[in-house]
């Protein structure tokens, strides 16, 4: 219980239809424990056997209709209390998601880059609702059958006192405490099954995924059998796992059956010997029965909890995840930036002390095309993805027009930089909605003029819904200069001082290329611009050039004074530039 107590906070907005399945719980568990032995007790002997007393019609209805009564209450209580429960269960795994999928949105990207993705969405889909179940199961049955059991062993104690004396009551009872042990024997083994189920239902999330965002390179290399033994190797696992939490769990049921029924035989043995009258044995064997039926039902919960405890340790390594990249507690207000770029002895080292910069220092006046140029790895896109504090320093400081970027707001910092990737990502959605998400607040006539711009609105005109065309997923719909040309357009109607461009045309047949070439010479005029060049076609236009070499600036300036002083800068370029056979 205590392992779920900080997670009870999910059960206060619901907490009406909680207590009023509780209630109807309660009212289930007394009818349940008491009603149907009373009635052994009660009504059977003056119907049947030597003690039947002569009955009037109206005596004999009202004593007919006890059982109906009993099973009325039973079913309305029972009726509204899984009613209830259910509904206030859907509500905890709605809340449950919500709170895990806003933790994913600000959780730093060294953390996301460190978990698999089918991992992370099966923590959200099948461990919330594991956990749901958990929570409110627990919420339910730990007043509901305790409440049942209570009433069936306190009127076995009074029936088993009154025929026989305490003897009696012993030995009916002395079995009871026998029933716990299965419980305790099974919940310490199941746990850990249960946390291999769920690493395993994450990997088999995984290669789906996996295997779905690279269907093309499936095809193209013939992998469809590996990609299925792959997955066929982790289904098998899957099941292994499975069916030991079978194993435990369905062997729980059976050992309590076969220790209830040694002890009714004990029972039946000591009401031979002691002359105890028929209708006395089978009201006792009656609350014996009834006792057991929620000792099975709270061995059950010990399970469910067991299994959701595995899950809460799966949803605890995001759930309980620092948020490292945060806004300060006094923050300078940040308007519309003028894009002059400082960074003072900046290093990043990642979790795995790995150093990806290493003393960095440069300044990039407001207005300037800066290139970032190095080999693979050197630091370019590391340099790129601080300014928009998509990881923060680990020393030294960035500032933007003199203000330390961790003195302002995520927000205000990140509404004055647009950004253009090599491969940009639009949402399941339509053109329009996806062009808005440069500017949530323009206008109809903004949002076209800045395709326009990006010399998208032609061909966007041309599909069959315009602007009101569903892109697909990660825009599949579109070719890659369609979907470049919507993130330029984006980056147009946002309008920021600050751009990244990370090689944004590297991808694109020269027809693409040249349009977007053209729309983004309009889209940098007056602006502080960073370039991520993987190849130096792009940077003919800088005006100041970064040459980067594991994690270090080794040299700055223009591309005739690079050229002519830098061996890896001229290097890089007469790779790419000198025709093959010369």
């Amino acid at each position: 219980m205590r392992r779920f107590r900080p997670y009870f906070s999910y059960l206060k907005t619901v907490r009406g239809p909680i207590i009023g399945a509780l209630l109807c719980g309660v009212l289930y568990g007394a009818a349940n424990g008491a009603g149907l032995p009373l009635m052994v007790k009660m009504v059977f002997p003056k119907i049947f056997g030597e003690h039947a007393i002569r009955l009037t019609d109206t005596q004999l209805l009202l004593l007919a209709l006890w059982l109906p009564t009993i099973f009325l209450i039973r079913g309305v209580a029972g009726y509204f209390n899984s009613y209830l429960i259910q509904y206030a269960g859907t509500r905890v795994l709605e809340a449950l998601r919500l709170d895990y999928f806003r933790k994913l949105q600000v959780l730093p990207l060294s953390f996301l880059h460190k978990q698999k993705t089918g991992d992370l969405i099966s923590r959200g889909m099948t461990d919330t609702q594991t956990l749901q179940v958990a929570l409110t199961t627990f919420a339910n049955d730990i007043f509901k059958q305790p409440t049942t059991l209570i009433g069936a062993l306190s009127y076995l104690a009074y029936l088993s006192y009154s025929e026989r004396g305490v003897l009696l009551v012993l030995v009916t009872m002395a079995i009871i405490p026998l029933s716990v042990l299965p419980i305790r024997y099974i919940g310490k083994r199941l746990i850990n099954r249960a946390r291999q189920v769920q690493g395993h239902l994450g990997q088999v999330s995984e290669r789906f995924s996996e295997n779905l965002n690279a269907a093309r390179e499936v095809r193209a290399f013939g992998l469809e059998k590996r990609e299925t033994d792959r997955l066929g190797l982790i289904t098998r696992s899957l099941l292994t796992s499975q069916m030991k939490v079978t194993k435990y769990t369905q062997g729980l049921t059976p050992s309590i059956e076969i220790i209830s029924a040694v002890g009714i035989s004990i029972t039946l043995v000591y009401a031979y010997k002691t002359g105890l009258s028929q209708s006395s044995f089978i009201s006792i064997i009656t609350a014996l029965f009834t006792c057991y039926d929620p000792i099975k039902k709270l061995g059950a919960l010990q399970n469910i909890t067991k299994i959701g405890s595995a899950a809460l340790d799966r949803l605890e390594v995001v759930l309980n995840a620092p948020v490292t990249i945060t806004d300060p507690a006094h923050p300078k207000p940040l308007a519309r930036a003028h894009g002059h770029l400082a960074f003072e002895n900046v290093s990043l080292t990642y979790d795995n002390d790995t150093a990806a910069l290493r003393n960095v220092s440069v300044s990039i006046p407001a207005g300037t095309t800066c290139a970032l140029v190095g080999p693979s790895g050197a630091g370019k896109s590391t340099f790129a993805n601080l300014v928009p504090r998509f990881y923060d320093v680990t020393a030294g400081h960035i500032t933007l027009d003199g203000v330390d970027l961790r003195d302002v707001t995520l927000a205000d910092l990140r509404r004055n930089i647009a950004i253009v990737s090599q491969e940009p990502v639009l949402f399941n959605d339509t053109i329009y909605n996806n062009l808005l998400l440069g500017r949530h607040d323009a206008t109809r006539a903004e949002v076209e003029q800045a395709a326009r711009n990006a010399f998208a609105h032609e061909f966007i005109l041309n599909l069959p819904q315009g602007y009101d065309t569903i892109v697909g997923e990660r825009g599949a719909s579109l070719s890659g200069g369609q979907r470049q040309r919507i993130a330029v357009a984006r980056a147009f109607l946002r309008n920021a001082p600050l751009l990244i461009l990370d090689e944004a045309t590297s991808a694109l047949d020269s027809e693409s290329e040249a349009a977007i070439q053209q729309a983004l010479k309009k889209l940098v005029v007056g602006k502080t611009v960073l370039i991520i060049a993987h190849r130096f076609s792009t940077i003919r236009d800088a005006t100041l050039i970064l040459v980067f070499q594991d994690g270090r600036i080794i040299a700055k300036g223009d591309h005739a004074g690079l050229y002519a002083d830098n061996p890896l800068y001229r290097a890089l370029y007469d790779q790419q530039n000198v025709p093959s056979g010369t």
